[in-house]
This record gives C-alpha cells, sequence and structure tokens, in this order.
C-alpha cells in the first residue's frame, strides 16, 4: 500500500470514528435529524475523497463546507478562514501596512490611481498617472495589479523601492518606507458658510470617533460655528461602539442611546453615553440616503428619536442587526448575527426579515406589521424600513454613462493628458471646470474608443420587441424599426445628453489630482442641493424647532 492510498484510508477511518462519536452524542440528545445529518456529510467527504476522478484537498473542501453551513442565515453571517483575516482586519480597522495609494492597470502596466494625502507613496513624490516600471528592482512590466498590490504592501518600518515613469516621461526611483495605513473615516471637516461646518462621515472602521473628535474641535477653535451638517450618505456602517461614542458628543452624559437583545443573554445589553458632550445644544442637520446603513443609522437614528438633530434624504437602508465575532481556532473567525438593535424610541428598524432563510423565505417587513413609536418629544416615527429622514428629497441623478467611461479608465485617461498639457496648473478647488474646448477635446479623444453602453430605453426597447415577438404582434415591427431609428445613444450623442454630469466626472479626477479625496468633496459641496436645504434649515431657528419638537415622520 503506497503512502498516499495509507493516508487516505487512515483519514476515512478518523471520519468514521468522528461520524460516530457524534452520532452517539446526538441520540443521547434525542436530536436524531442533526446525527443523521453530520454523518450524511462526513460520509460524503469520505466518498468524494476516496472516489473522485481527481485528486481533492480536504483542506478546501471542509473549508466549502463551513462557509456553506452560514450560506442559508443572513448576508452578514459568514465564516472567515485563516487566510482572509487579513481583509477582515482591514474592513474593520481600515488599517494595512503599505504605502498608500489606489493602483488600476493601463494595458502592460499598473499605475497610481490615487496616492492618500501623506502616505509614504505621497510623501515619496508618485503621482496619479505614474506608471510602475519596476518594484525592488523586479520589471512590473505585465504585472497585475494584485501582484503589484501583494509587493507594495508589507510590516510597517520595511522599505520598497519603485521605479516609475512620470506624465511627462522622465523616470525615477524612489526608496518609501511602508507605514500602518488608515483610511480617513473622516475625509473632510469645512465649511459651507461661514457659520455652517460640514463634516463627511464614511466609513465607522476603529478609530473613527478620534477623527470625529478631532474634526470637530478644530471647527470650534475656528470660533464661528452656528451649526453642523454630519453627512452619512453612503456610509455603510460599521463598529457599533464607534457609533455610541460619536454619539455622545452631541447628547447628555447617561443618555440611552441603543440597546441590543438577542437570544442568549449576553445579546441583552443597554448603552448609555459615558463622557460630557462637546456640542449638547449646536443644530444639527444628519444628511442620509439609501446607502446609509448599520452604524450610521445608529447615530442617525438616535439623533432624531431624542429630537437632536433633523435628518435630510432619502430612506436609509434597514439593517438593524448586530454582527460579533466568534473564534473557532487556527486563526479562523465565525462572524456571526446575534442580536437587533433597538434605538431610543424603542424601534427596530431592520427592513428584511430573515428568521426563515433557511426555508427559502426572505421578505421586507410587510405594512400591516410596521409599528408606530414616539421620539422624546412625541413625535410619530415607524419600525420595519430603516430611517425615514425629516425632510425627504429625491436622489441624485447618476449617469450610467458617466461611470461607465470612468469605470472603462477613460476619463483617468484623459485626466492624464490633461496634466501633460496643464503643468504646473494652479487650480481653485471650489471653482474649477474644465473648459468647452477641453469637453470637445475628450469627445475627439474618445472617437476611436468602444463604449459598451446601452441605454434603458434601448434596453426596455429589446425587451419589448422579444416579448411582441413572442406575442406574434408582427404589425407593431414596423413602428419598433421607427423608434430603433430615433434612438440614438451612440457615444457622442451620449456625451451630449450627459453632458454635465461628464464634465463633472472629468473634474473630480482633474481636482483629485491637487486637493485629493478632501478637494473632491469640498469641490462638490457649492453644487450640492441637501447640503443647501441643510444651510437653509439651520440658518431658520424656528423651522428647526418646529420640525424636531412637532413634525411627525412617515412611514414608508
Amino acid at each position: 500500500m503506497n503512502r498516499m492510498n495509507r493516508f487516505k484510508h487512515i483519514s476515512c477511518a478518523a471520519a468514521v470514528l468522528f461520524v460516530a462519536a457524534w452520532t452517539l452524542i446526538f441520540a443521547a440528545r434525542n436530536d436524531f435529524g442533526l446525527g443523521r445529518n453530520m454523518e450524511i456529510t462526513v460520509n460524503m467527504m469520505r466518498e468524494l475523497m476516496l472516489n473522485y476522478v481527481d485528486p481533492i484537498d480536504p483542506d478546501k473542501l471542509m473549508q466549502g463546507a463551513a462557509a456553506g453551513m452560514v450560506s442559508d442565515l443572513d448576508p452578514y453571517t459568514e465564516y472567515i478562514p485563516e487566510e482572509g483575516m487579513q481583509d477582515f482586519e482591514f474592513l474593520t480597522t481600515g488599517k494595512y501596512g503599505g504605502i498608500g495609494a489606489l493602483i488600476r492597470q493601463k494595458e502592460d502596466y499598473v499605475r497610481i490611481s490615487q496616492p492618500y494625502e501623506g502616505s509614504p507613496a505621497d510623501k515619496g513624490g508618485l503621482k496619479i498617472g505614474d506608471k510602475i516600471l519596476a518594484i525592488d528592482g523586479k520589471d512590473a512590466k505585465g504585472f497585475t495589479t494584485e501582484q503589484v498590490s501583494n509587493r507594495l504592501k508589507g510590516e510597517p518600518g520595511s522599505k520598497v523601492r519603485v521605479t516609475v515613469e512620470h506624465l511627462d516621461g522622465s523616470q525615477e526611483t524612489v526608496s518609501l518606507q511602508r507605514e500602518r495605513i488608515a483610511i480617513p473615516g473622516v475625509p473632510y471637516a469645512g465649511w459651507v458658510t461661514d457659520s455652517i461646518a460640514y463634516i463627511r462621515h464614511s466609513d465607522f472602521t476603529e478609530g473613527c470617533y478620534e477623527e470625529m473628535r478631532a474634526a470637530i474641535e478644530r471647527l470650534r477653535a475656528e470660533g464661528r460655528m452656528k451649526g453642523l451638517v454630519l453627512d452619512y450618505r453612503s456610509n455603510g456602517g460599521g463598529i457599533m461602539q464607534e457609533a455610541i461614542k460619536i454619539l455622545a458628543m452631541f447628547v447628555p452624559k447617561g443618555t440611552e442611546v441603543l440597546s441590543t437583545k438577542g437570544r442568549s443573554e449576553d445579546s441583552k445589553q443597554v448603552f448609555r453615553t459615558q463622557s460630557e458632550p462637546v456640542l449638547p445644544d449646536l443644530p444639527l442637520v444628519v444628511l442620509i440616503n439609501g446607502n446609509s446603513a448599520s452604524a450610521a443609522e445608529i447615530v442617525a437614528g438616535s439623533l432624531q428619536d431624542l429630537d437632536r438633530a433633523v435628518l435630510i434624504g432619502q430612506r436609509s437602508f434597514g439593517k438593524g442587526l448586530v454582527q460579533s465575532t466568534r473564534p473557532l481556532g487556527y486563526n479562523a473567525m465565525l462572524k456571526l448575527t446575534t442580536a437587533k438593535y433597538y434605538i431610543p424610541s424603542g424601534r427596530c428598524i431592520q427592513a428584511v426579515d430573515y428568521s426563515h432563510s433557511q426555508e427559502g423565505s426572505v421578505h421586507t417587513v410587510p405594512d400591516s406589521l410596521i409599528s408606530e413609536f414616539a421620539t422624546r418629544a412625541g413625535r410619530k416615527v415607524y419600525d420595519g424600513g430603516g430611517i425615514m429622514p425629516d425632510i425627504q428629497t429625491e436622489p441624485e441623478y447618476i449617469s450610467r454613462f458617466a461611470l461607465t467611461l470612468y469605470a472603462l479608465g477613460f476619463v483617468e485617461d484623459f485626466g492624464d493628458e490633461y496634466t501633460r498639457r496643464n503643468p504646473g496648473q494652479e487650480v481653485d478647488i471650489r471653482t474649477f471646470s474644465i473648459s468647452d474646448q477641453d469637453y470637445a477635446d475628450f469627445a475627439e479623444f474618445l472617437k476611436d474608443k468602444e463604449v459598451p453602453y446601452e441605454s434603458d430605453t434601448r434596453r426596455a426597447l429589446k425587451s419589448l420587441k422579444k416579448a411582441a415577438e413572442d406575442d406574434r404582434f408582427a404589425d407593431l415591427k414596423e413602428a419598433f424599426e421607427k423608434m430603433e431609428i430615433e434612438l440614438k445613444d451612440d457615444t457622442q450623442t451620449n456625451l451630449e445628453t450627459y453632458r454635465e454630469q461628464v464634465i463633472e466626472t472629468i473634474n473630480n479626477d482633474i481636482i483629485m489630482r491637487h486637493g485629493y479625496q478632501a478637494g473632491v468633496i469640498e469641490h462638490s459641496l457649492s453644487t450640492d442641493k441637501e447640503v443647501a436645504r441643510a444651510v437653509e434649515i439651520l440658518n431658520d431657528p424656528q423651522e428647526y424647532v418646529r420640525i424636531t419638537t412637532q413634525q411627525d415622520t412617515k412611514k414608508k
């Protein structure tokens, strides 16, 4: 018997002993169904290991089984193997060891797409558009973004040599010392008027409270703050404890801001603020949208329930579930949903019911089961469907055509060319915009480029034509052909149809090269309709008081 067959037989014998032991345990507990399925699972593994046509990695097989075990629960419960822990740590802390730059692929080389402000890449002089020629002396031609990323990341304090070609054609080799890179949770804090401050909070990673506190202290020191806009739009949440600490800056010490409740006693907790507020009375406006979720909803919903802020925007995502992590041994983790959270009015804003997901039944909370609650001032609010803002607005239109141009790299490529033509250009972050001639140059730049874009109207027309053919409505064929002739969504036509959105996309790329991500945010403030509405409310004390003391919210 060779070594491989011997190993297989030992593995199978171990599996049999394993099944026998667990079958006895489940029989003792009278849990026949679970014992039966455990036996089936291990028998299945034995058959696959011994008889599958190609060799199987048993480690990968069991990892797949572990992942499958939670696949029918909710989307937030997941198995994290050892090799996935680095990504998990980045999601929760926003930190990693590296040079601090986003990269993108273009043809045979990877280029710098965005150096983070103050990062080793930024301090080393790397710019957007730089072509990475070599890393530690190894030719980088043909490297993928993953290969480049793996070589640029490393232990903080270690060094890496990067050879780049700048947009002007010059080449340079720089030695960069890797650092612990922290993606800012608060990418911008500034002023929208002389007295109204604005803070963009993008996620709830570890340490974001300190960032928020520092931003507020800096703005306070400037001495003219009469109102504050907190922007939580598209903030997907994160660490619950960071949300509680942030709420403590705006409400009295000892205020109940959150409670959680699950099956276990450990999951039943009440959370109160533990420190004196920094801004106990300053008028607040919170901006939310359909992508504001989790911890962002805790902050927004609690401030609404406590009548401490006016909420503007669209209904939030509706994630009222709490996740905890449990070690599984061998550096693997289980992230699982352990409780639901409840904001001060007592409502849970979870929008999707996963309680019967194992039977394939997942649905939103129906109107008939939505309950009414009251804020501290007695205003009506509702559960079961996210946070409804006090002032509802239409979401900003986002052009899919402009997004397609950006995703294909055409906007960045044009930005590279624009930068070559305008070396040393000074840019006013607030007011910059490309000229009509620049846009004409962009249209010319795209003439030989294939843009695989299809408008929603054309896709709908295709579906309608197919349905008409299936239904044998032959007399409609001529009408459809006429509509197709009149429907123009070629690249050059779309450049005029979506001119405003495409120009703004190009503007953002160029501003990024001069003012980083903070510059792009600052640039957007002057045309942001929801920010303008927030300023209007904060400049009208009577309306602010009326909304926070008298105005009810809508159900959905």
